[in-house]
């Protein structure tokens, strides 16, 4: 079954381009050792980190609006596309991320 795990954080302003080398080094390691456990059980099709929300856009009707979809004190940073057993697997990889909160949903077929 294919999932999409959407990565969130806790927006607290802070730009990744600002954090200290070493603390983006300790969360790629840890990244790393998360993708390895997915490739354990599954396969990744795509991950990809995405631009903060100063650099989103929302589109309502024909109105384009600068920043995200919702106020919230999270915000979308990444996904990734996995093909794996069952839900309950995803669910499992899900808890072991490496990010503030994740967001589990199955693709639809078709």
């Amino acid at each position: 079954m294919r999932f999409v795990l959407f990565f969130g954080e806790a927006s607290t302003g802070a730009d990744w381009s600002e954090l200290p080398q070493a603390q983006k080094d300790e969360w790629f390691e840890t990244y790393q050792r998360w993708v390895a456990a997915v490739r354990e059980r599954g396969t990744i099709i795509a991950h990809e980190g995405l631009a903060p929300t100063t650099e989103a856009f929302t589109v309502r009707d024909e109105t384009v609006t600068e920043g995200p979809y919702a106020e919230s004190v999270e915000q979308i940073s990444g996904l990734v596309l996995v093909d794996l057993p069952d839900l309950e697997t995803a669910l499992e990889l899900a808890k072991a991320a490496p990010t503030d909160m994740v967001e589990v949903r199955a693709t639809v077929d078709g």
